[in-house]
């Protein structure tokens, strides 16, 4: 919606005798000054409102906080400034927006401690220590069997386009149970941490058990 802004500009013209009949260059000098007056009224205007609506008005002096700051320094650039956008590399997204790279039985399987440092940047994952190596496990509790299954459809889609797919058991009554590991290497990879956080963001609300809301 366009907004409208009102002006308004004073001048103080010269006080002039009345002009007499009998003196026609007093009354020729009269209307010189008023058409002069009038046309710097329209200059002044126009150079105020510029080539737009706006023109130059809304602007401010910083404040004295601002100067302080230095916050020029940390917004303006040089007029040969080169600016870039900046491609975050695979280190600098998160997990889940990783995709898995195939591993080499050459590899060595993760240590416990980066392990343990990857497993804080997954939801409900734990690690087992077993005689295979070390493994990730998750546990859902879901509100029926038939939420199992959805679940475990869901986790397929998610990691399907990975290559990297987990163990799922579907366990009586409302249980699902995801296991992951490379078995190439007998342990774990980041491949393993990538698929898990894919799996923290499918969606399970409509399917977990309804709380009970006491009065």
């Amino acid at each position: 919606m366009a907004t409208t802004s009102h002006f308004t500009f004073s001048f103080i013209l010269p006080r002039l005798s009345p002009p007499r009949h009998d003196h026609p260059h007093h009354l020729n000098k009269l209307l010189s000054i008023q058409a002069q007056s009038r046309l710097s009224l329209r200059t002044t205007a126009t150079r105020a409102l510029g080539s737009d609506s706006l023109g130059d008005f809304g602007a401010r002096d910083p404040f004295p906080a601002e100067l302080e700051s230095g916050f020029a320094d940390k917004v303006l650039g040089n007029v040969d400034t080169e600016h870039k956008i900046l491609i975050p590399n695979a280190s600098a997204l998160s997990l889940a927006q990783q995709d898995c790279s195939p591993v080499s039985p050459l590899q060595k399987p993760m240590s416990v401690d980066d392990a343990q440092k990857l497993l804080k940047k997954v939801i409900g994952w734990r690690l087992l220590e077993e005689e295979g190596g070390l493994k990730l496990q998750c546990l859902w509790k879901l509100r029926d069997f038939k939420c199992g299954v959805e679940l475990v459809n869901r986790i397929y889609k998610v990691v399907e386009a990975t290559g990297h797919f987990p163990n799922l058991h579907l366990e009586q009554p409302n249980e699902v149970r995801a296991e992951l590991w490379t078995s190439s290497i007998g342990g774990l990879s980041m491949n393993d941490f990538i698929v898990a956080a894919k799996i923290d963001e499918i969606k399970t609300s409509d399917l977990v058990p309804r709380k009970r809301i006491w009065a």
